[in-house]
């Protein structure tokens, strides 16, 4: 499977950007910059932990202000603490020139320590962790957000093949991403949520598992796990 990640030197790398969320008075969506550090990190965060790494660095690019650095960065904390880790934190922030607009970008760095997406196609059954959310909804519906600390649990489930997070290309396009477009043709899906909608920060993650682990993750998921079935052509 593909992931969005790079392998190299038994790292594993992944990053993720926000562009127009926080508190300036161009931004499309109003959020404080504690929050937006939090978010834009977890999905990094979520990545590499997804793909085998352990992180253990993580860089926060900060074009919003310098005054935004430490609530940016105190999200960011945040985030690495939920997800387990002890990675430390460094960055730059862009001091030169003003943009009307915020901005952030994040890399997470892990050592590579497990190998993923080794599925069973007899015994998989696939679901949905979280609700598919973007812009306001995070914050209206925090409840429906998939925790750092529910994904790094279900990691650890013994019966669990893979997880992916689920970003702005929707459900649907991570199906295809974690099934593999070139092995099986899918026929159709069906699912309760929205397998169309962006998920924004990865408010959701797909999870494939073998059946007889579906029990414990329903039972550790708080009402947040959706059975999704897909149909192979």
């Amino acid at each position: 499977m593909k992931r969005d990640v790079i392998y190299t030197n038994g790292l594993v790398i992944a990053a993720d950007n926000s562009g127009s969320i926080g508190e300036k008075p161009g931004d499309h969506v109003k959020a404080d910059y504690e929050t937006v550090g939090y978010f834009s990190a977890r999905v990094a965060l979520m990545e590499c932990l997804a793909a085998g790494g352990e992180p253990f660095a993580v860089v926060l690019q900060n074009f919003a202000s310098e005054a935004a650095w430490e609530k940016l960065a105190t999200g960011v904390k945040r985030a690495v603490h939920e997800a387990e880790c002890t990675a430390e934190l460094t960055g730059s922030t862009e001091t030169n020139f003003t943009m009307s607009e915020s901005a952030v970008s994040i890399t997470v760095i892990g050592r590579h320590v497990r190998e993923v997406d080794q599925l069973d196609e007899k015994t998989v059954c696939y679901g949905v962790m979280g609700k598919p959310l973007v812009g306001p909804e995070v914050i209206s519906e925090a409840e429906s957000v998939a925790s750092l600390s529910l994904f790094r649990q279900v990691l650890e489930v013994e019966g669990v093949y893979s997880v992916l997070p689920v970003g702005s290309k929707g459900i649907v396009h991570e199906i295809k991403t974690l099934v593999g477009r070139e092995k099986r043709q899918i026929g159709a899906f069906y699912c309760s949520l929205n397998l169309n909608k962006s998920a924004g920060p990865a408010t959701c993650f797909l999870v494939a598992a073998n059946h007889s682990s579906v029990p414990k993750l329903r039972e550790m998921s708080n009402g947040l796990y959706t059975p999704l079935d897909i149909q192979f052509g």
